[in-house]
């Protein structure tokens, strides 16, 4: 059945390449299109730039790149981008979206795992990540690598994009009754308010007391399309409870941490996260928030699967507590089911998951 509103599926994404509301510099990549969203590409040239901008209402980004670029990368035998600075990318894709059909963009789970700042920018925007109904225009991905510096070239994708119809978000109501049926995190009684499903922390790591990680500093560089090629201990500092369930954030450090709860996600659903709220503790929680429809599903290899969490505390050092909620689900209706759900089929990373690196590091 197809809804009147939702989140585009993946048939539903790739009829708007037939339509002729996506469009692409070059073929797409054989598993580019995922269950609920579409992985983006990086073009040919990174801009590194003097600071992070928004263009304004009127405004197109590639007329304010001319004026604040220092410099250009050739991005097509691959490149490395340092620490700290900021690039601008023009992305592969194109939209020329009906009125009725918007998009949000959010980085790729290894993305955020590996600690890259990544927002799309739109001609016209005042915010980052956010598409309007019927925008005809290029995207652009800002990108800077907090943690350790990375290699990538035409056709790295370190961003993605849902589109949607309609409203599609659950209201608390909603969402109760979802949980009663479809048993959404492994606590019966769910914390479910504002509109989402609260998410807590797990600072015990059951038997091997394995809590989180913290990256290192001065590392060499990791290459964003390199599986398993990197040891953990190169980049990572592993972190372990000592029965405090309590854990220091240090300022401007990067941790890798995991939920208490295992999420599921149905397959006529997708999630995102979102922060919890920002005046219960100086610290960001999860830069890459898309669930897809099927994750921590029973049907494709999963039990529930644990959140990970990517988090960075701000100016002060700041105490986080076992069982201390950190952010918080919201789930939306799909227009229909995915043909593919995320999971085994689909090959997907972290089905089942709990305390997990990036697909870039060697397992344990």
């Amino acid at each position: 059945m197809i809804r009147s509103s939702g989140i585009f599926a993946d048939k539903n994404i790739a009829a708007l390449f037939g339509e002729g509301a996506l469009t692409s510099a070059r073929k797409l990549d054989d598993d580019q299109i995922q269950p609920a969203s579409l992985d983006l590409r990086l073009g040919e040239k990174a801009c590194r730039v003097r600071a992070s901008f928004l263009p304004g209402p009127g405004v197109r980004v590639a007329d304010k790149l001319e004026r604040l670029k220092l410099h250009e990368i050739n991005l097509q035998q691959g490149a490395v981008l340092e620490m700290g600075c900021v690039y601008i990318v023009p992305l592969l894709e194109i939209l020329a979206l009906p009125g009725n059909i918007s998009a949000s963009t959010n980085p790729k789970s290894s993305t955020g795992r590996l600690d890259i700042f990544t927002r799309v920018i739109a001609d016209d925007a005042h915010e980052f990540d956010k598409i309007p109904t019927g925008y005809h225009g290029p995207l652009y991905l800002e990108i800077s690598p907090r943690t350790f510096p990375i290699v990538v070239r035409t056709g790295s994708r370190l961003s993605q994009i849902r589109f949607r119809q309609g409203t599609s978000g659950l209201d608390e109501s909603a969402l109760q009754q979802l949980h009663a049926s479809d048993m959404l995190v492994s606590d019966k009684k769910a914390n479910i308010s504002g509109g989402g499903l609260a998410l807590s922390i797990d600072l015990t790591g059951e038997d091997d007391h394995l809590v989180g990680y913290r990256g290192k500093r001065h590392t060499g560089v990791i290459d964003v399309d390199r599986r398993s090629a990197y040891d953990v201990l190169d980049f990572w500092e592993p972190i372990y409870d000592r029965g405090a369930r309590e854990l220091v954030l240090d300022p401007n450090e990067f941790y890798i941490l995991v939920s208490r709860e295992a999420v599921h996600v149905p397959p006529l659903y997708a999630a995102e996260m979102t922060p919890f709220d920002p005046l219960v503790g100086e610290f960001r929680v999860h830069y890459a928030g898309f669930f897809d429809p099927g994750f921590g599903n029973h049907e494709v290899g999963g039990k529930g699967a644990r959140a990970v969490l990517e988090v960075r505390s701000h100016e002060v050092p700041f105490i986080v507590e076992h069982g201390q909620i950190v952010g918080r689900l919201v789930y939306e209706r799909m227009l229909e089911r995915p043909a593919v759900l995320y999971g085994k089929e689909l090959g997907s990373n972290y089905q089942a998951q709990g305390l997990k690196l990036s697909r870039h590091f060697k397992a344990a």
